[in-house]
């Protein structure tokens, strides 16, 4: 999988786990990503694949990187598809 792919895969992952927003994005603590079975058979470096998501700016959250443990109870945020964005405001 290349980096465009994973983060892809990892925008499903987050609306799969996630809790939707009346925006249209979805919210997911990092413990729930890093601990779900799915995920961690699908992505190698999690932590990595985050840090290129949020460098595209598909994702946010607060800091540059997330620790196991550490950060379990960080948000991170699946900014909405503009399509969907759009529709949230209607």
């Amino acid at each position: 999988m290349n980096v465009e792919e994973e983060v892809q895969r990892l925008s499903q992952e987050i609306k799969r786990l996630g809790k939707v927003q009346a925006d249209g994005s979805y919210k997911v603590t990092f413990g729930t990503l890093f601990n779900d079975d799915e995920c961690a058979n699908i992505f190698e470096a999690l932590v990595g694949t985050l840090r290129a998501a949020k460098k595209r700016k598909v994702l946010t959250y607060e800091g540059e990187l997330l620790l196991q443990g550490v950060h379990d109870n960080v948000e991170i945020t699946l900014n909405p598809a503009p399509a969907e964005a759009a529709a949230a405001a209607n």
